[in-house]
């Protein structure tokens, strides 16, 4: 008589397991706002970013919105009301420039759990750490603006900004901007920029 072989105490695949390995489970996607108080420069380097990078665990929605900060971070607000369940993280992208209402911007942002990336005096400095390092006092983008022509052959432009001058660069000026300021401490020292924050937001893989 034959003899019934002993359970050998390993559980067969089931057909969902052996699935997932076929075929991968879906990694559902980081579903990002990105709120810019500027119309053009902004925006174009955020949409190349994300182009560029194409990380698969990121979505991202770029609005312009060209006014003071706090009242770029209320219209990000007012768009959240609406919008229900359809992001996770909400971002400003906001020059410190001559504007008076930084820390009403921080306060808003706080309350309404929104990001803020902050550059002082403005962005125009965290384009420049893609090239170099910059430790020098700026008081306005027209100090700044010399410094990338160094870089840029045709010159810098606010408008048409070519992110492929850009796409190199971008883990460097991460870490050059880490080096300026403690996070958050960004309205208080210049030059310094919030913005690696949102690149490796956008552009680290998960």
């Amino acid at each position: 008589m034959a003899r019934t072989p002993k359970p050998s105490g390993r559980k067969r695949p089931s057909f969902e397991s052996r699935l997932d390995r076929t075929v991968g489970r879906r990694v559902s996607r980081q579903r990002l706002l990105v709120v810019c108080g500027a119309k053009v420069t902004e925006r174009d380097y955020v949409q190349g970013l994300k182009s560029s990078a194409r990380n698969p665990a990121v979505s991202v929605r770029v609005i312009e919105h060209p006014k003071a900060p706090s009242q770029v971070v209320s219209y990000a607000a007012k768009v959240l009301e609406t919008a229900g369940e359809e992001y996770d993280e909400t971002w400003c992208v906001l020059d410190v420039d001559d504007f008076t209402d930084i820390d009403q911007a921080v306060v808003i942002a706080a309350r309404r759990q929104i990001e803020i990336a902050l550059s002082n005096p403005c962005f125009e400095l965290w384009l420049l750490l893609h090239f170099t390092d910059h430790h020098r006092h700026a008081p306005s983008y027209k100090q700044l603006v010399p410094y990338l022509d160094k870089y840029l052959p045709d010159g810098y432009s606010k408008t048409g900004l070519d992110f492929r001058r850009y796409e190199d660069g971008w883990p460097d000026a991460v870490r050059r901007a880490k080096e300026l300021a403690l996070e958050g401490k960004e309205p208080e020292v210049n030059p310094s920029t919030g913005m690696w924050r949102l690149a490796l937001a956008i552009g680290a893989p998960a």
